[in-house]
């Protein structure tokens, strides 16, 4: 059986300037950034119990999206579904879903420290 579980938050945020965006939210939540972010991406230093926090450039109107890590994405998204939510889209090797309350999260694969 595969495993998951919480993995951290992601503030969406829709601008046109990520950094002063990720500038913010590191003071607001004082996590100062990381160095070697991917584009549309910047990674706060790990949180409380090492939550995983990033500010992502987004289209669509700011939110706070959480992401849920599984050793076995398709599993997971497959037992996300039996409780009622449903896949949106798939990014890279993720899934976007909704659930049934019309929030967004994604399913990500764990990652090994």
């Amino acid at each position: 059986m595969h495993k998951s579980g919480l993995a951290g938050f992601i503030i969406d945020c829709e601008t046109d300037d990520l950094d002063a965006a990720a500038r913010f939210w590191s003071e607001a939540l004082r996590l100062p950034l990381q160095a070697g972010s991917d584009s549309g991406y910047r990674k706060l230093a790990d949180g409380p119990g090492g939550m995983g926090i990033e500010v992502q450039q987004v289209d669509h109107p700011s939110r706070v999206h959480l992401d849920i890590r599984a050793t076995d994405v398709e599993a997971e998204v497959k037992r996300l579904e039996g409780l009622g939510a449903i896949p949106v889209s798939r990014v890279k090797d993720w899934v976007v879903m909704e659930a049934p309350t019309g929030h967004r999260f994604c399913v990500v694969p764990a990652r090994e420290p």
